[in-house]
């Protein structure tokens, strides 16, 4: 059967949830990191542009997105 009307989550043409991380409940952890890592790449850019480029501070933002990749890998 493909989709429902009875309003399931797995109410869509297909027969898969509609958005990413539907049903998880580490949803949330993923999207709060997600934004953490959006949020320090404009921090880090923003500092190499006012006070010039810090290496450690790339590694840093580089170790942190493959945590956060490694996590909605892991989850989904």
């Amino acid at each position: 059967m493909t989709g429902s009307t009875d309003g399931s989550p797995h109410d869509s043409p297909h027969g898969f949830p509609h958005g990413p991380m539907r049903g998880s409940p580490h949803g949330g952890a993923i999207r709060t990191m997600g934004a953490l890592t959006a949020g320090t790449l404009i921090a880090v850019t923003a500092y190499t542009v006012a006070l010039g480029g810090d290496g450690r501070l790339w590694f840093g933002w580089v170790v942190l997105g493959l945590l956060t990749l490694a996590m909605a890998v892991t989850q989904s």
